[in-house]
C-alpha cells in the first residue's frame, strides 16, 4: 500500500503484502469462513477440531440464553441483576453483531452510557460516579428501581461535497432523567458506547503487542497529524498493566476482562473477578435484592466464563466479498489516496493469545486483514465525549477494525457506525472524522460521486 508502506518500514515492520494487489479473499487465512446473511458473524474458525467446536457450542449457549432472577430453579443461570441492561450477552450483540441506538421512545439495550467523575480510580482507571457507579443501568429485577432513563434527541448538521452534493448528519444529544437515587454528582462525565460486532476479536487479541507499539512509533516518526498512541490499562486476569485493544477507547486489554466486566456491569452477574454486585451504598433496594449463585459461589463459575470467552475468541471473520469487482480496485485507490490505511492498517501476523486457557492455539500464525492499528487517535471536537478513560483523553477513540463492516446490514438490519451509532453507513462515518483524520475527511469531500461510491464499496467488501 503506497501510503502505509514507508511508515511500516520505518518502524521495522513487514509491509502489508498487497502493494498494488487487492487484499486477499481470505481475511484470516485458513481459519476464514465463507459466509453471508444473518449468521455471517456466528461461525467458528474453520480450523477448530471437534473438541473445540463442542466447547464453542457450550460458550455459545451461555452467551445467547437469558439469565433469570434469583432465586430460581435454573441454578446454572440465575442471578440476573439487580440492575442490568440486557438479560444475555446476545441481547446487546444480536447474532454476534453490532448494536444500534434505540428507536424513538424505546429503552436502549445495545447502547449504554458510561459514567465517571473527574479523577483517577483503581489501577489507573476511571473514578465511578458515587451514586450510580461506572455506567447507567436502565433495567432492574422485581423490587428494585431502574437507575434512570436515557432520552436521545438529535441535531441536524448539513454540508456539501465539493461537487455540490448535499449531505446531512444527525448529532445525538443525550439526557438522563427519572433518576432513582437522586441527582448525578456535579461534573459527572457521560459517554455513550454501542455494542460492536464480535467476529474476529480473538484474532485481534492475538496481534503481538510489539506490532501495536510499532504502529505508534511509525506514526510518531512520520510527518503529518496522525499520531496514534496505545492505552495502557489494568487487566484483572493477568494482574498486570497491558496494552488495551477492546472497548471504544481501548480501555480493556483482554477478552476475558471484557467479558467478566460485561457480565457484571450489563447483566449483573458476579464472577471470581467481580464477586460483589454493582450496588452503591445509596442503592438500598439493590443491596437487599436476592443473589444468585449457591453457597457463596459467584453467579458464573470460572469454567463457564472461560467457555464464553473461548466462544468469542474463536468467532471467525467472514471472507472478503466481491473480490473480482473492478469497482473495488477503484475504491482501494481512493482508500490509499485519502490516507485511510495509516490508521486502518490492513494486515498482521498473529502470535499467541495472552490467556491461552481461554483461547485456542489455532489463533496463532495467521495472516489477518482487520484494518486497524489498535491505537487511540484524536478524532476532533464533533466526536469528543469529554471523558477520559485510562490514558485516553476526551477526544480520543480507538481505530475500529473494518473487516465485516459490509455484512452488518445483513446480520443486524442497519448500517449504524461509530462509537454511539450516529453514522448511517460508511460515508457518514467518514464525514464525522476530525482531528487527526480531518485531512482524510477533506480529501473525501473533494471526491466525485463515483469515487465516493467506489471507496464505500471497497470498505464494505472487507
Amino acid at each position: 500500500m503506497r501510503l502505509l508502506t514507508p511508515l511500516l518500514l520505518a518502524a521495522g515492520l513487514a509491509a502489508p503484502a498487497w502493494g498494488d494487489e487487492a487484499p486477499p479473499e481470505r481475511t484470516a487465512g485458513e481459519a476464514t469462513v465463507f459466509a453471508t446473511g444473518r449468521n455471517a458473524f456466528s461461525f467458528p474458525l474453520a480450523t477448530l477440531d471437534d473438541a473445540e467446536r463442542a466447547r464453542f457450542a457450550v460458550g455459545n449457549s451461555f452467551f445467547r440464553r437469558n439469565w433469570v432472577e434469583a432465586p430460581a430453579s435454573t441454578r446454572a443461570r440465575d442471578g440476573l441483576g439487580p440492575h442490568f441492561i440486557a438479560r444475555s450477552c446476545g441481547g446487546c450483540h444480536v447474532q454476534d453483531g453490532r448494536g444500534a441506538p434505540p428507536a424513538r421512545g424505546e429503552p436502549p439495550v445495545a447502547l449504554l452510557l458510561r459514567l465517571s467523575v473527574p479523577g483517577v480510580g483503581r489501577q489507573g482507571g476511571v473514578q465511578p460516579e458515587p451514586t450510580y457507579g461506572d455506567q447507567l443501568n436502565n433495567n432492574a429485577v422485581q423490587g428494585v428501581r431502574p437507575e434512570g432513563r436515557v432520552r436521545i434527541t438529535q441535531r441536524t448538521i448539513r454540508g456539501r461535497f465539493a461537487d455540490g452534493t448535499p449531505y446531512r448528519l444527525q448529532q445525538p444529544i443525550y439526557r438522563i432523567d427519572r433518576l432513582a437515587y437522586g441527582p448525578l454528582a456535579r461534573g459527572t462525565l457521560v459517554s455513550p458506547r454501542i455494542a460492536p460486532q464480535l467476529a474476529g476479536v480473538g484474532l485481534l487479541e492475538a496481534i503481538p503487542e510489539a506490532e501495536i507499539l510499532a504502529n505508534a512509533a511509525a506514526q510518531a516518526a512520520a510527518p503529518g497529524p496522525v499520531k496514534g498512541r496505545p492505552n495502557h490499562v489494568w487487566d484483572d486476569f493477568s494482574q498486570s498493566q497491558r496494552i488495551g485493544r477492546f472497548g471504544w477507547k481501548a480501555n480493556v486489554a483482554t477478552l476475558a476482562h471484557q467479558t467478566a466486566g460485561a457480565f457484571h456491569g450489563d447483566i449483573g452477574i458476579t464472577s471470581e473477578q467481580h464477586p460483589q454486585e454493582a450496588c452503591t451504598p445509596a442503592q438500598a433496594d439493590c443491596l437487599a435484592a436476592p443473589r444468585g449463585g449457591h453457597d457463596g459461589a459467584p453467579e458464573i463459575d470460572a469454567r463457564t466464563l472461560s467457555d464464553v470467552v473461548f466462544y468469542q475468541a474463536t468467532l471467525a471473520p467472514a471472507a472478503r466479498r466481491g473480490a473480482a469487482d473492478p469497482q473495488l480496485r477503484q475504491g482501494q485507490a481512493q482508500f490509499e489516496r485519502a490516507g485511510c490505511g495509516t490508521c486502518h492498517r490492513p494486515s498482521y501476523l498473529t502470535g499467541s493469545s495472552p490467556l491461552p486457557a481461554m483461547a485456542s492455539p489455532r489463533l496463532a500464525g495467521l495472516t489477518i486483514w482487520p484494518y486497524t492499528d489498535l491505537l487511540l487517535h484524536d478524532m476532533g471536537e464533533a466526536l469528543a465525549d469529554g471523558r477520559p478513560d485510562g490514558e485516553a483523553n476526551g477526544r480520543q477513540w480507538k481505530t475500529p477494525a473494518l473487516w465485516g463492516i459490509g455484512l452488518i446490514p445483513e446480520v443486524n438490519g442497519h448500517r449504524r457506525l461509530l462509537h454511539d451509532g450516529r453514522a448511517d453507513g460508511v460515508l457518514e462515518a467518514i464525514l464525522w472524522h476530525g482531528g487527526e483524520a480531518e485531512a482524510s475527511r477533506n480529501i473525501v469531500l473533494q471526491m466525485r460521486r463515483a469515487e465516493r461510491e467506489a471507496l464505500v464499496r471497497f470498505v464494505e467488501s472487507l
